[in-house]
């Protein structure tokens, strides 16, 4: 009697304690905390460190869509508080940087020179970034410009596996679903790319995503590395399919791994029906 009791009580006691986090459960968490870094308002002011490729995958739009809103001109300089609209009619491209507006009048006497001399003097606001810093601002011709434009204008992208593992997440329709592929991996593994291109975003300015490099393909596709421990290339670099860009991590993830993505004009689309068998 004695003993059905004290099993009694000590299950009693047991059932009171926290209930178990189910692996569902953090699955669903950690989705959640990715999809929240993205853009779901009708307007984003630039802060520095984003490039337009940046802000255009969070929103899951295509960046010629956004630009083209926006009124911004290929290579897409944006500027620190510069706002971003996400819908709208498309406003014609502003070529240059837009200089403060200067309130005297330029008089037509002797002083004509002075006053052009002071108005000379005012220098457009500064890119998002700084030289060498996070945003892609293209301010001298890059080299091998030839190659890399007929690279990037191919129809056909030749895919092929970023990293080797089990993938221990899939891809998902679902609105708060997982948007790539997540493939378990070792700290330090390589990460390459998935086909040959540009690199447009190389930061860890989104969350959840952790280190992450975004790469142009073409017109039409881009492909996203996430989670990386260290990053080994920079935006506007080219790159060629199989090279190594980055080492396999755990930033912003509860475990190693390549958060992996392919984007067709601007929306998620599943990896496995790109990637070979």
């Amino acid at each position: 009697m004695l003993l059905l009791l004290f099993i009694a009580v000590a299950g009693c006691s047991s059932s009171s304690g926290p209930a178990p986090v189910t692996t569902l459960e953090l699955r669903e968490n950690f989705y959640q905390q990715r999809n929240r870094g993205t853009l779901n308002t009708s307007s984003y002011t630039v802060q520095r460190g984003d490039t337009l490729y940046s802000i255009a995958f969070r929103a899951g739009k295509d960046v010629r869509e956004l630009a083209g809103i926006n009124g911004i001109a290929n290579p897409y300089t944006i500027y620190p508080g510069q706002v971003i609209r996400f819908s709208g009619k498309a406003k014609p491209v502003a070529r240059k940087p837009v200089k403060p507006a200067v309130v005297a009048k330029q008089n037509t006497n002797k002083n004509n020179s002075s006053q052009a001399k002071s108005n000379s003097s005012v220098k457009p606001t500064k890119p998002v970034a700084p030289q060498n810093q996070k945003g892609y601002v293209q301010t001298t011709p890059a080299k091998n410009n030839k190659t890399a434009h007929s690279t990037l204008n191919r129809d056909l992208v030749q895919w092929q596996w970023p990293v080797k593992g089990k993938i221990i997440s899939g891809f998902s329709h679902q609105q708060q679903g997982n948007k790539g592929i997540d493939v378990a991996g070792r700290e330090g593994d390589r990460v390459n790319a998935a086909a040959s291109g540009q690199v447009v975003y190389a930061g860890n300015a989104l969350r959840g995503y952790g280190n992450l490099i975004i790469i142009k393909h073409n017109d039409d596709y881009l492909s996203a590395y996430a989670h990386n421990r260290k990053l080994l290339v920079a935006e506007k670099q080219m790159v060629t399919a199989g090279q190594q860009v980055a080492e396999l991590g755990s930033t912003d993830a509860t475990d190693p791994r390549l958060h992996f993505e392919i984007r067709f004009r601007g929306s998620s689309v599943d990896p496995l029906k790109y990637l070979p068998k």
